[in-house]
């Protein structure tokens, strides 16, 4: 019964499986995390501020669905990363704790409303993400480029980050409706190195996901790319850096670097857990390959001190071409 409910959660008023492509997945023991990685439960008062007004306005935050570690720092701040177009995805990734199934029909009002929630939160930058939409003949780039172009309208000087889907499936010239909508950091993940793919992402192509963060830059060389990695699902230090290459080859301006950590039983194994030395040799190598800013460490995510990194990305532009 314990474990049930690790793996369920209720969408539309009915009991449904959370993840039913992985039911039939043998579960795995998790590791003991270490010390590094233990962080404390949310429970200050901007916590409970940043709530609130995410609940007011009915939207979603990968911080929740992902069962982000770091939600108890970010929200203290007022930092949320918005899920939008629903929380239900399309694909069955092997590492995500969102929610697989068939998606509900696209709020027209949610742009708005996200745009209305970042003006009351008073954000000096804001992360859009979503779910996969496969369903969709865009993928949801229109939908994510006017949430953009309504918080430019409601919250002029407001930087905007979005971290996409892949558009894999989507008709052509969907991602470039986002690019054209001018967010000020595109960000796709990458997520893991080639040969974890079947077993990790097995809906996406790792050679894809490098193309439109190069066709990004291709259309618009001033908009800000950034990657993800994830480390400690049995990879080798030579196929890391292999993944750095390939992105610095499509002009990826920032990576970030941090430790998996496995959400059930039923989700793919850790492998190991990096220690933060490690993770200190992985930025000053990232460095050495011409990155304009590497975030490295266990709990780095995506969206981590967002606001902070786009501040040294802008720095280090300017230093660069000073």
């Amino acid at each position: 019964m314990h474990l049930e409910k690790n793996y369920t959660s209720k969408v539309n008023t009915d009991m449904k499986i959370r993840h039913p492509e992985k039911q039939k997945n043998i579960p795995s023991s998790p590791m003991r995390k270490p010390d590094w990685l233990r962080v404390r439960s949310p429970g200050s008062r901007g916590y409970f501020e940043t709530k609130g007004i995410v609940d007011e306005f009915k939207l979603k935050t990968v911080c929740e669905e992902a069962a982000c570690p770091n939600i108890g720092d970010c929200w203290m701040k007022k930092h949320a990363t918005f899920l939008i177009m629903g929380d239900i995805c399309t694909r069955g990734c092997a590492f995500c704790n969102i929610a697989t199934g068939r998606p509900e029909k696209l709020d027209p009002f949610e742009p708005l409303r996200v745009a209305k929630s970042v003006e009351k939160l008073s954000l000096k930058h804001v992360v859009l993400t979503s779910v996969d939409r496969d369903d969709l003949n865009d993928g949801g780039a229109e939908h994510i480029a006017r949430t953009v172009d309504l918080i430019r309208k409601h919250s002029k000087l407001t930087s905007i980050e979005v971290l996409t889907p892949d558009f894999l499936h989507a008709a052509e010239g969907s991602a470039e409706k986002i690019i054209r909508s001018k967010p000020d950091v595109f960000n796709h993940n990458v997520e893991t190195v080639p040969s974890k793919y079947l077993m990790v992402r097995p809906g996406a192509r790792y050679f894809s996901s490098l193309r439109l963060l190069q066709f990004v830059k291709e259309l618009d060389e001033n908009i800000f790319t950034k990657s993800g990695l994830m480390v400690g699902m049995g990879e080798t230090h030579d196929e890391l850096f292999q993944v750095m290459d390939d992105l610095r080859s499509a002009n990826v301006d920032f990576l970030t670097i941090g430790q998996y950590l496995q959400p059930t039983p039923k989700h793919y194994p850790v492998d190991r857990f990096v220690d933060p030395e490690e993770f200190k040799l992985f930025e000053k190598i990232a460095y050495g390959k011409g990155f304009l800013l590497v975030a490295s460490s266990p709990l780095t995510r995506s969206s981590f001190h967002a606001d902070e990194d786009f501040k040294k990305l802008s720095k280090m532009r300017q230093l660069k071409f000073s």
